[in-house]
């Protein structure tokens, strides 16, 4: 006789997230639908208000709904926004101990092919956002954490200027999580943010042009620079 691994039986909260979960993914609640009370939702699915409470936390974890207490109290199907794509990616690096050199190399591997994209997508305000990013980067060159979150808005522009939403959901997810670990000793001396900004200025122009070779090009080695320093400088995880 064959012997049985034990069986998972999944959660009720579970099972009912999942059938929710796929009926706002498929659009058959849409954004802005209400979806019934606890009470009629525990009615119309025979389980315990404990079951669909956990049910409707899990799906507001998830970014799916918004639920309001009170007497005009609901849950809201809403978009999910980048928010809790950054928590969840967040967490994960942090959780996994994750090198400041390793969320580098994902943007060297990203941000070339977005600067390419942003030359030929690029519109007359993303190349506005960007100038005025840029601009803050030169004011507060000599104020380091000015300095960092300038550069940090800039590179972000670049990514949504390439007018792909998922690249510009992803590299913003993970932006903030760059920002709090680039403020290293010795990772931005004067000569390093000087070179940042001419590079800056270089992509910008190849942007301009819309010459989407230049602009890969250029981004490619302005990042891989910067993947170099944090391996020179022996980075530490990045959460």
């Amino acid at each position: 006789m064959h012997s049985l691994s034990p069986i998972q039986v999944p959660k009720a909260a579970d099972v009912l997230a999942d059938s929710l979960r796929e009926q706002i993914l498929e659009g058959r609640l849409r954004v802005g639908s209400v979806l019934p009370n606890e009470r009629d939702l525990s009615a119309q699915a025979g389980l315990s208000r404990a079951s669909v409470r956990e049910a409707l936390r899990i799906l507001e974890v998830e970014g799916l709904i918004a639920t309001r207490t009170g007497r005009n109290g609901g849950s809201e199907v809403i978009r999910p926004s980048v928010a809790t794509i950054e928590r969840s990616i967040g967490i994960f690096i942090r959780g996994q101990n994750i090198r400041l050199e390793s969320v580098l190399q994902v943007r060297e591997a990203i941000e070339p092919h977005a600067a390419r994209l942003a030359a030929l997508h690029r519109s007359d305000e993303d190349l506005a956002s960007l100038q005025a990013s840029h601009d803050r980067l030169l004011r507060d060159i000599d104020d380091v954490p000015a300095f960092l979150r300038a550069n940090l808005d800039w590179h972000v522009g670049v990514v949504l200027a390439s007018h792909n939403e998922l690249l510009g959901a992803f590299v913003s997810a993970f932006a903030q999580t760059v920002f709090l670990a680039s403020d290293l000793q010795g990772f931005s001396p004067p000569e390093i943010r000087r070179a940042v900004a001419l590079a800056h200025q270089s992509v910008m122009d190849a942007i301009r042009a819309r010459d989407a070779d230049a602009a890969w090009r250029r981004m490619s080695r302005h990042v891989g620079a910067y993947v170099d320093r944090a391996h020179t400088v022996g980075a530490e995880p990045a959460g």
